[in-house]
Protein backbone atom coordinates (compact mmCIF):
# COMPACT_ATOMS: atom_id res chain seq x y z
CA UNK A 1 0.00 0.00 0.00
CA UNK A 2 1.44 3.42 -1.04
CA UNK A 3 1.75 5.82 1.82
CA UNK A 4 0.66 9.08 0.06
CA UNK A 5 2.98 11.99 1.13
CA UNK A 6 1.56 15.28 2.77
CA UNK A 7 4.33 17.99 1.99
CA UNK A 8 5.61 20.43 4.19
CA UNK A 9 6.60 24.26 3.56
CA UNK A 10 10.83 25.22 3.80
CA UNK A 11 11.46 28.08 6.18
CA UNK A 12 14.53 29.11 8.06
CA UNK A 13 16.25 25.91 6.77
CA UNK A 14 13.39 23.75 8.40
CA UNK A 15 9.96 21.84 7.17
CA UNK A 16 7.08 23.26 9.62
CA UNK A 17 4.04 22.07 8.98
CA UNK A 18 1.26 25.19 8.21
CA UNK A 19 0.20 27.20 11.55
CA UNK A 20 -3.05 26.80 10.18
CA UNK A 21 -3.01 22.58 9.60
CA UNK A 22 -4.30 23.09 6.57
CA UNK A 23 -3.44 21.24 3.27
CA UNK A 24 -4.87 20.86 -0.61
CA UNK A 25 -4.60 17.58 -3.18
CA UNK A 26 -2.10 18.30 -5.54
CA UNK A 27 -3.20 16.52 -8.85
CA UNK A 28 -2.02 14.72 -11.72
CA UNK A 29 -2.09 16.09 -15.20
CA UNK A 30 -4.61 13.34 -15.86
CA UNK A 31 -6.71 14.64 -12.41
CA UNK A 32 -5.35 11.51 -10.67
CA UNK A 33 -4.48 12.38 -7.12
CA UNK A 34 -1.00 12.46 -6.10
CA UNK A 35 -0.29 14.24 -3.05
CA UNK A 36 -1.30 16.64 -0.69
CA UNK A 37 0.90 19.87 0.03
CA UNK A 38 0.33 22.07 2.57
CA UNK A 39 -1.64 25.25 2.53
CA UNK A 40 0.36 28.18 3.76
CA UNK A 41 -1.29 30.81 5.92
CA UNK A 42 -0.62 34.86 6.12
CA UNK A 43 1.67 33.69 9.64
CA UNK A 44 3.58 31.25 7.80
CA UNK A 45 4.44 34.28 5.23
CA UNK A 46 5.46 36.16 8.18
CA UNK A 47 7.11 33.13 9.78
CA UNK A 48 9.22 33.12 5.96
CA UNK A 49 10.02 36.61 5.48
CA UNK A 50 11.32 36.39 9.45
CA UNK A 51 13.37 34.26 8.32
CA UNK A 52 14.75 35.82 5.45
CA UNK A 53 15.51 38.52 7.14
CA UNK A 54 17.36 36.96 9.63
CA UNK A 55 19.47 35.19 7.00
CA UNK A 56 20.20 38.57 5.08
CA UNK A 57 23.27 39.50 6.86
CA UNK A 58 25.17 36.15 6.82
CA UNK A 59 24.55 35.47 3.46
CA UNK A 60 24.99 38.72 1.87
CA UNK A 61 28.13 39.18 3.84
CA UNK A 62 29.97 36.43 2.77
CA UNK A 63 32.42 36.60 -0.32
CA UNK A 64 31.04 36.38 -3.73
CA UNK A 65 33.48 33.10 -4.40
CA UNK A 66 31.75 31.62 -1.85
CA UNK A 67 28.17 32.31 -2.60
CA UNK A 68 29.43 30.85 -6.26
CA UNK A 69 30.37 27.86 -4.65
CA UNK A 70 27.87 26.80 -2.33
CA UNK A 71 25.61 27.39 -5.64
CA UNK A 72 27.61 24.84 -7.78
CA UNK A 73 27.79 22.70 -5.09
CA UNK A 74 23.33 22.47 -5.71
CA UNK A 75 23.91 22.38 -9.47
CA UNK A 76 25.84 19.09 -8.64
CA UNK A 77 23.05 17.96 -6.04
CA UNK A 78 20.26 19.11 -8.88
CA UNK A 79 21.70 16.58 -11.22
CA UNK A 80 21.86 13.63 -8.53
CA UNK A 81 18.17 14.01 -8.11
CA UNK A 82 17.58 14.32 -12.30
CA UNK A 83 15.34 10.74 -11.97
CA UNK A 84 13.03 12.47 -8.94
CA UNK A 85 12.51 15.74 -10.93
CA UNK A 86 11.54 14.13 -14.06
CA UNK A 87 9.06 11.64 -12.32
CA UNK A 88 7.82 14.88 -11.15
CA UNK A 89 7.65 16.64 -14.27
CA UNK A 90 5.81 14.04 -15.68
CA UNK A 91 3.14 13.41 -13.11
CA UNK A 92 2.39 17.19 -13.93
CA UNK A 93 1.85 16.57 -17.58
CA UNK A 94 5.36 16.84 -19.58
CA UNK A 95 6.67 14.10 -21.68
CA UNK A 96 9.19 11.92 -20.70
CA UNK A 97 11.99 13.86 -23.82
CA UNK A 98 10.45 17.01 -22.51
CA UNK A 99 10.60 16.81 -18.62
CA UNK A 100 14.92 15.37 -19.31
CA UNK A 101 15.33 18.41 -20.98
CA UNK A 102 13.70 20.54 -18.88
CA UNK A 103 15.67 19.20 -15.77
CA UNK A 104 18.95 19.43 -17.83
CA UNK A 105 18.61 22.83 -18.47
CA UNK A 106 17.37 23.84 -15.04
CA UNK A 107 20.21 22.39 -14.03
CA UNK A 108 22.38 24.61 -16.85
CA UNK A 109 21.02 27.83 -15.80
CA UNK A 110 21.80 27.22 -12.32
CA UNK A 111 25.50 26.69 -13.04
CA UNK A 112 25.38 29.78 -15.32
CA UNK A 113 24.12 31.70 -12.76
CA UNK A 114 26.63 30.99 -10.11
CA UNK A 115 29.47 31.85 -12.53
CA UNK A 116 27.97 35.42 -12.07
CA UNK A 117 28.65 35.24 -8.12
CA UNK A 118 32.30 36.89 -8.33
CA UNK A 119 32.14 38.60 -11.79
CA UNK A 120 28.64 40.47 -10.86
CA UNK A 121 30.36 43.57 -9.19
CA UNK A 122 32.83 44.16 -12.08
CA UNK A 123 30.01 44.15 -14.44
CA UNK A 124 27.35 46.04 -12.59
CA UNK A 125 30.25 48.33 -10.81
CA UNK A 126 32.38 51.38 -11.87
CA UNK A 127 35.46 53.43 -10.93
CA UNK A 128 33.80 56.70 -12.17
CA UNK A 129 36.06 59.87 -13.30
CA UNK A 130 35.10 62.90 -11.37
CA UNK A 131 37.04 66.63 -11.07
CA UNK A 132 38.85 66.80 -8.15
CA UNK A 133 41.53 64.71 -5.54
CA UNK A 134 39.20 62.09 -5.38
CA UNK A 135 38.78 58.53 -6.05
CA UNK A 136 34.91 57.53 -6.88
CA UNK A 137 33.49 54.36 -6.98
CA UNK A 138 29.75 52.30 -7.60
CA UNK A 139 29.58 48.90 -6.50
CA UNK A 140 26.44 46.81 -6.09
CA UNK A 141 24.88 45.80 -2.83
CA UNK A 142 21.76 43.28 -3.12
CA UNK A 143 18.39 44.73 -1.88
CA UNK A 144 17.42 42.64 0.97
CA UNK A 145 14.12 40.33 0.66
CA UNK A 146 12.74 39.22 -2.17
CA UNK A 147 8.99 38.10 -2.65
CA UNK A 148 8.96 35.27 -5.53
CA UNK A 149 5.59 34.45 -6.96
CA UNK A 150 7.03 31.76 -8.90
CA UNK A 151 5.82 30.87 -12.70
CA UNK A 152 3.92 27.35 -13.45
CA UNK A 153 6.79 26.03 -15.00
CA UNK A 154 7.77 24.15 -12.15
CA UNK A 155 11.26 23.96 -12.44
CA UNK A 156 13.08 25.47 -15.20
CA UNK A 157 10.60 28.29 -14.25
CA UNK A 158 11.71 28.46 -10.56
CA UNK A 159 15.36 27.95 -10.44
CA UNK A 160 15.00 31.53 -13.03
CA UNK A 161 13.46 33.19 -10.62
CA UNK A 162 15.45 31.81 -7.34
CA UNK A 163 19.22 31.64 -8.80
CA UNK A 164 19.21 35.02 -9.47
CA UNK A 165 17.69 36.33 -6.35
CA UNK A 166 20.55 34.88 -4.27
CA UNK A 167 23.94 34.73 -6.44
CA UNK A 168 24.41 38.30 -5.61
CA UNK A 169 23.45 38.19 -1.66
CA UNK A 170 19.67 38.78 -1.50
CA UNK A 171 16.74 36.16 0.41
CA UNK A 172 13.73 35.03 -0.54
CA UNK A 173 10.37 34.07 0.20
CA UNK A 174 8.98 32.08 -2.69
CA UNK A 175 5.25 31.14 -3.28
CA UNK A 176 5.59 27.82 -5.46
CA UNK A 177 3.81 26.89 -8.35
CA UNK A 178 -0.09 26.01 -6.97
CA UNK A 179 -0.74 23.07 -9.51
CA UNK A 180 2.41 21.68 -9.63
CA UNK A 181 4.46 22.52 -6.18
CA UNK A 182 6.53 18.93 -5.72
CA UNK A 183 9.19 19.84 -8.10
CA UNK A 184 9.32 23.48 -5.55
CA UNK A 185 9.33 20.64 -2.49
CA UNK A 186 11.93 18.75 -4.09
CA UNK A 187 14.08 21.63 -4.68
CA UNK A 188 13.74 22.91 -0.70
CA UNK A 189 15.08 19.31 0.20
CA UNK A 190 18.00 19.68 -2.00
CA UNK A 191 18.78 23.12 -0.66
CA UNK A 192 18.54 21.61 3.02
CA UNK A 193 21.14 19.45 2.78
CA UNK A 194 23.52 21.70 0.90
CA UNK A 195 26.09 23.94 2.46
CA UNK A 196 23.03 27.31 1.37
CA UNK A 197 22.13 28.84 4.86
CA UNK A 198 18.51 28.28 6.49
CA UNK A 199 16.75 31.13 5.41
CA UNK A 200 18.34 32.15 2.52
CA UNK A 201 15.31 30.82 0.54
CA UNK A 202 12.05 30.19 2.17
CA UNK A 203 9.41 28.22 -0.16
CA UNK A 204 5.62 28.34 0.63
CA UNK A 205 2.92 26.35 -0.97
CA UNK A 206 -0.67 27.12 -1.16
CA UNK A 207 -2.84 29.62 -2.73
CA UNK A 208 -1.42 32.40 -4.58
CA UNK A 209 -4.10 35.06 -4.68
CA UNK A 210 -4.11 34.26 -0.55
CA UNK A 211 -0.38 34.30 0.15
CA UNK A 212 1.12 37.38 -2.47
CA UNK A 213 -0.67 40.06 -1.25
CA UNK A 214 0.53 39.85 2.16
CA UNK A 215 3.94 39.60 0.97
CA UNK A 216 3.58 42.35 -1.55
CA UNK A 217 2.66 44.56 1.39
CA UNK A 218 4.57 43.08 4.11
CA UNK A 219 6.73 46.39 4.95
CA UNK A 220 9.98 44.05 5.55
CA UNK A 221 10.22 42.60 1.60
CA UNK A 222 12.35 45.23 -0.53
CA UNK A 223 11.71 43.66 -3.85
CA UNK A 224 8.67 41.46 -5.65
CA UNK A 225 8.98 39.36 -8.37
CA UNK A 226 5.93 38.87 -10.42
CA UNK A 227 7.11 35.91 -12.82
CA UNK A 228 3.94 33.33 -11.98
CA UNK A 229 1.84 36.56 -11.19
CA UNK A 230 -1.28 36.17 -13.24
CA UNK A 231 -2.64 39.36 -15.23
CA UNK A 232 -5.32 39.72 -12.44
CA UNK A 233 -3.80 39.79 -9.09
CA UNK A 234 -0.52 41.61 -11.25
CA UNK A 235 -2.29 45.07 -10.42
CA UNK A 236 -3.24 44.46 -7.10
CA UNK A 237 0.21 43.32 -6.25
CA UNK A 238 2.30 46.22 -7.58
CA UNK A 239 -0.27 48.78 -5.69
CA UNK A 240 0.55 47.03 -2.42
CA UNK A 241 4.54 46.70 -3.21
CA UNK A 242 4.16 51.16 -3.67
CA UNK A 243 3.46 50.74 0.32
CA UNK A 244 7.63 50.72 0.96
CA UNK A 245 8.61 51.71 -2.54
CA UNK A 246 9.33 47.95 -3.17
CA UNK A 247 11.38 47.16 -6.53
CA UNK A 248 9.38 45.56 -8.40
CA UNK A 249 10.00 42.49 -11.60
CA UNK A 250 7.02 42.17 -13.80
CA UNK A 251 7.30 39.19 -16.76
CA UNK A 252 10.12 39.08 -18.75
CA UNK A 253 12.93 36.73 -20.03
CA UNK A 254 13.58 34.06 -18.10
CA UNK A 255 17.73 34.48 -18.19
CA UNK A 256 20.08 36.86 -18.14
CA UNK A 257 21.97 39.12 -16.73
CA UNK A 258 18.90 41.87 -16.00
CA UNK A 259 17.39 39.33 -13.55
CA UNK A 260 20.47 39.84 -11.86
CA UNK A 261 20.84 43.64 -11.70
CA UNK A 262 17.19 44.11 -10.84
CA UNK A 263 17.83 42.98 -7.13
CA UNK A 264 21.01 45.26 -6.94
CA UNK A 265 21.22 49.11 -5.18
CA UNK A 266 24.22 50.97 -6.33
CA UNK A 267 26.07 52.12 -3.54
CA UNK A 268 28.50 55.16 -4.40
CA UNK A 269 31.51 56.17 -2.31
CA UNK A 270 34.30 58.77 -2.40
CA UNK A 271 37.72 58.95 -1.28
CA UNK A 272 40.62 61.35 -1.04
CA UNK A 273 43.41 60.64 -3.16
CA UNK A 274 46.75 59.66 -0.99
CA UNK A 275 49.37 62.15 -1.38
Amino acid sequence: MPVRKTYKLFIGGAFPRSESGRSYVVNDARGGFLANASQASRKDARDAVGAARKAFGGWSGRTPYNRGQILYRIAEMLEGRRGQFVEELRAAGAAKGAAGAEVDEAVDRWVWYAGWADKLAAVAGSANPVAGPFFNFSTPEPTGVVAIVAPDSPLLGLVSVVAPAIVSGNTCVVVASEPAPLPAITLAEVLATSDLPGGVVNVLTGRRAELAPWLASHMDVNALDLAGAPADLAGSLEEAAAGNLKRVLRPGPEAGIERMTALLETKTVWHPVGT
